[in-house]
């Protein structure tokens, strides 16, 4: 199964816990005392870090792990302000594109000190290679998730397109013969995380990229353009659910689940969702259709241990406790991602699961977000031109060439 999951690549918060001091010394049921902070993936996310910290502490008397959940849209403001306020937590969940600048600053430690080698073996090293800069290991895969092509099997049939859209031209004709039928057809993405690689997908299958070699902004091209087109005559068209910029990932998701989108680009967590919520929708998964390229966004979101914890050594066991076989195969099905770890990649679950093979079988062709100081002002500048040109308020030209004068000043060049 290993082999199967050859190539691949989600985030991870520290949490840091200032024991107060008597006497200059720092008493022992506070230095015991772990602040983890977790980003909201699912209603499944905060019942299962309750339950580690919970089985964690009964066989560790003496350490208190405190779980503190969080949004995605809000962690990374918390933390900033949670070390500039001094208090950061012990450990946290973030998205791994963050940890470029928490390592710049001096923020998050080194884990190498911490492991050995039969704990680096746990893990499928192309998912722990992301957390890793200059050699070194500062963040470890708490989740991971490629993307692919969601559709309803029912409405795209009658669209003629049984097996799904293989090509941008498919999705743009699919949609239209959905509009006739009363029917919208490409749920797009226009609001909140995310709303830059939605325009990825375009930009990357049609032979593009973000950044150049040259570390500069490499999206204005005639990629980047066509891909801006084509979902330019889609909103125009009216192919796509009404407003995107007023849908976030998770809205499109929800209204796929209804029947109310004819296809949806997500991750692999939409199959957990779909079997709750839609237990009777008819869908099938395919890649992410093609401008000529075949690829996936593959994300890694990293566990992270922040310098200035005073409490390392039980911080530390408890992350080595969470990435033990049984905690993780727990989380990865509840949460609904790819495995990270052999041990889970190596379970019936997984071995047997063909819904998840269409994200296994991308993976060799993925694209990441690179690991490089000024990415989120990139990812700020594309969301605002994607989201200008969705609204009407500027042509595709302008916007990509607005958004690359933004981008190069964030990634100094």
């Amino acid at each position: 199964m290993q082999g199967m999951f050859k190539r691949l690549r989600i985030g991870t918060t520290s949490a840091l816990v200032l024991g107060a001091s008597v006497l200059g010394l720092t008493s022992a049921a506070e230095a015991g005392n772990v602040r983890v902070k977790v980003t909201f993936y699912s209603a499944a996310t905060e019942p299962y870090f309750k339950k580690m910290a919970e089985e964690f502490n009964k066989k560790n008397p003496g350490t208190t792990i405190t779980i503190e959940m969080v949004n995605w849209d809000d962690m990374r403001q918390k933390l900033t302000t949670d070390l500039t306020g001094g208090t950061p937590p012990d450990i946290s969940i973030i998205g791994t594109r963050w940890l470029v600048d928490f390592v710049a600053d001096n923020q998050v430690e080194d884990l190498d000190a911490h492991m050995d080698a039969a704990f680096k073996d746990r893990f499928i090293g192309t998912f722990l290679s992301p957390g890793q800069i200059q050699g070194k290991t500062y963040g470890l895969p708490i989740a991971a998730s490629a993307r692919a092509l969601y559709y309803n099997k029912d409405q795209l049939t009658k669209a003629g397109f049984p097996d799904g859209p293989k090509t941008w031209d498919d999705v743009v004709a699919a949609s239209k013969k959905m509009k006739e039928a009363g029917q919208a057809g490409f749920g797009l993405q226009g609001k909140e995380v995310e709303t830059d690689v939605y325009y990825y997908y375009g930009l990357w299958s049609n032979g593009g990229d973000v950044i150049g070699k040259d570390g500069k902004a490499a999206f204005n091209s005639p990629a980047g353009l066509k891909a801006l087109n084509t979902y330019k005559t889609l909103v125009d068209g009216g192919l796509t659910q009404a407003g995107p910029t007023s849908h976030s990932r998770e809205d499109v998701q929800n209204l796929f689940k209804q029947g109310r989108v004819g296809m949806v680009i997500t991750a692999p967590f939409l199959i957990n969702q779909i079997k709750k919520e839609a237990p009777d929708l008819k869908y099938g998964i395919t890649s992410i259709p093609s401008g000529g390229t075949t690829t996936t966004y593959g994300v890694t979101d990293s566990v992270v241990m922040f310098k200035d914890s005073k409490v390392k050594k039980e911080a530390w066991a408890f992350l080595d406790y969470l990435f033990t076989k049984d905690p993780r195969i727990e989380f990865t099905k509840g949460e609904g991602f790819l495995p990270t770890t052999k041990a889970e990649a190596a379970d019936p679950y997984f071995t047997g699961n063909k819904e998840l093979q269409t994200f296994v079988d991308m993976l060799p062709s993925a694209k990441f977000a690179p690991l490089v100081a000024g990415w989120e002002d990139t990812a700020t500048a594309v969301t605002r031109a994607v989201q200008s040109v969705y609204l009407g308020q500027a042509k595709p030209e302008d916007a990509l060439k607005a958004a690359e004068a933004e981008a190069n000043k964030g990634l100094g060049k």
